[in-house]
């Protein structure tokens, strides 16, 4: 069993909360694929196609690329398998989400986040420092700082972060075992002829590159507790609590919906619907992670944290029906 080399620190700060990215050089043949390269460069003029004609060069030339040492690859250093190199990839024009995070909670071990609907927790495709953990990682001055689980984007409310890299485990470990009692909040129609509450138990697929997940037949992976917390005659509205037992992409969408009450704002269920436009931040989803508990793998504190963001649907109608 080959072992697998442990990469060494960044040599390059954050920019905006956003770590460089790194590349190690394959080692044998495998791993490499077809390519056979005699320099640096080449092997990432073949890896980043879609960098554009001469992007790659260009940040040879500027001394952009840098090995351990954190001094420039030159244009012409000799590929070395296994080696590792840094550079800052140019980050993609975001849109700002307009809306603020509070911490809600902050020692020397955890960072407790309320963050608001269309901010994803951390970097990935086209959402990179407009982030949860790029905002606190430059506003806190953590650059350390980690998820340990994570919120859907259009979905609002806490999220838990680790100062040090080396306790993430730790933490990641409560939610992987089941240790964390997390209770979210939504708005969707009322049914009368629903009897809550009641445990939903299916099996939820996620495929990649499709954006909704699907029930199939098979063991169920996906458990949610499902209350009402009081409905209107009003609008026909109803606010529900909700208490997952798992943490299946999408799982409380999914089973609302396949109850027949699907959430408010929700684009994905019962139906996809077009995308808005980059910068429309009405009518969010009506999802939010209201309470996390738990007892901290390390210092045994028992913490309940609570959000202070409220659903816009049920707060205030006329403005969410006015969006």
């Amino acid at each position: 069993m080959r072992r697998r080399t442990q990469p060494p620190p960044a040599p390059l700060p954050q920019r905006r909360g956003v770590d460089p990215v790194r590349v190690r050089l394959p080692v044998n043949r495998e791993d490499a694929g077809d390519g056979a390269w005699a320099t640096v460069r080449e092997h990432l003029v073949a890896r980043m196609t879609g960098a554009g004609p001469g992007v790659v060069e260009a940040m040879f030339h500027a001394g952009a690329v840098v090995g351990a040492d954190g001094l420039p690859v030159a244009p012409d250093a000799p590929y070395r398998p296994g080696m590792f190199v840094w550079f800052h990839r140019e980050l993609p024009p975001e849109v700002p989400v307009p809306f603020p995070v509070e911490v809600v909670y902050r020692d020397e071990h955890i960072v407790v986040a309320d963050k608001p609907h269309f901010l994803a927790t951390t970097p990935r495709g086209s959402h990179v420092s407009e982030t949860l953990l790029a905002r606190l990682r430059h506003d806190l001055g953590l650059p350390e700082l980690g998820a340990a689980h994570r919120l859907d984007r259009l979905t609002a409310g806490l999220v838990l972060f680790t100062v040090r890299p080396g306790e993430r485990g730790a933490y990641q470990g409560l939610f992987r075992d089941r240790r964390v009692r997390k209770e979210y909040e939504a708005v969707a129609p009322y049914a009368s002829e629903l009897e809550l509450p009641r445990t939903v138990r299916s099996r939820i697929l996620k495929e990649r590159g499709v954006l909704a997940a699907r029930e199939i037949e098979g063991e169920p992976n996906a458990v949610t507790r499902v209350e009402i917390d009081g409905h209107r005659e009003r609008d026909g509205l109803a606010r529900y609590r909700l208490l997952p037992a798992t943490g299946q992409t999408h799982q409380l969408r999914v089973h609302l919906n396949a109850l027949g009450v699907p959430i408010l704002g929700d684009p994905l269920y019962p139906e996809v619907t077009p995308a808005t436009a980059p910068g429309d931040f009405r009518r969010p989803l009506q999802l939010l992670a209201r309470r996390l508990e738990f007892t901290d793998p390390l210092t045994g504190a028992r913490h309940s944290f609570v959000s202070g963001r409220t659903l816009q649907a049920w707060t205030a109608p006329e403005e969410w029906a006015g969006a």
